[in-house]
């Protein structure tokens, strides 16, 4: 596909999602997940006005992001994978969101970053919606104890809830219970659905979506 055939497709895919996610009230705030996209791809979305993107390593976000940062004040970075401590200071010199607080050490080093003077990013707590033993997050029923630890002994400001239903199941019974989950704990922010169930996730009260294959396309090859 030729570079002007792309750029089309991709603004057309943009207007359709504003259009898709303009249905909420209010609109969700829409993350375009740049993981392993190209330079002109993200360049393309940029030139159409979107300032925000997610990525999941931190590694390639400093490479793709760092220099765009000092130069466009406008951009807005969230880290929407997993974080190691030994990238916590790093992550925290790039973000501006971090959608994956797991754990009590985790919630210990942000604590720690903050009294030595380092301001924050917007927190979510990442919940294992599905009890999945492969991946992160603090199973429903140990949500009220990360919680509590997060906001009491570590002094965190906690924005949301995030979430990753399993694969292969009808997301929105994990959407609804998310829900519920962030009214109990008095969250405003829900940052659920993804490409393939965003649109489950709206009607569940999902104040940020993460998106990368509907919006860029399938990723290059590598």
């Amino acid at each position: 596909m030729g570079d002007e055939q792309e750029k089309t497709g991709l603004a057309a895919r943009y207007r359709a999602l504003q259009k898709d996610l303009g249905k909420a009230n209010p609109p969700p705030l829409l993350i375009a997940v740049s993981k392993q996209q190209t330079p002109a791809r993200i360049q393309a979305l940029r030139a159409l006005g979107h300032c925000v993107f997610g990525e999941n390593r931190v590694d390639e976000a400093q490479r793709k992001w760092a220099s765009a940062r000092e130069k466009d004040k406008t951009l807005r970075l969230h880290m929407v994978g997993p974080l190691q401590r030994n990238k916590l200071k790093t992550a925290l010199g790039l973000f501006d969101a971090l959608h994956t607080l797991d754990r009590r050490s985790l919630a210990d080093a942000l604590a720690a970053q903050a009294a030595a003077g380092q301001a924050l990013p917007q927190l979510f707590v990442q919940v294992n919606i599905g009890e999945e033993l492969q991946k992160s997050g603090a199973a429903p029923q140990d949500l009220p104890a990360l919680l509590a630890y997060c906001r009491t002994q570590c002094r965190l400001k906690i924005s949301g809830l995030m979430c990753l239903p399993p694969q292969g199941m009808p997301p929105a019974p994990y959407f609804a219970l998310m829900q519920k989950l962030a009214q109990r704990h008095e969250l405003p922010s829900l940052s659920m659905g993804m490409s393939a169930d965003y649109r489950a996730a709206l009607s569940f009260g999902a104040t940020h979506v993460r998106i990368g294959s509907a919006l860029f396309g399938a990723r290059a090859a590598q």
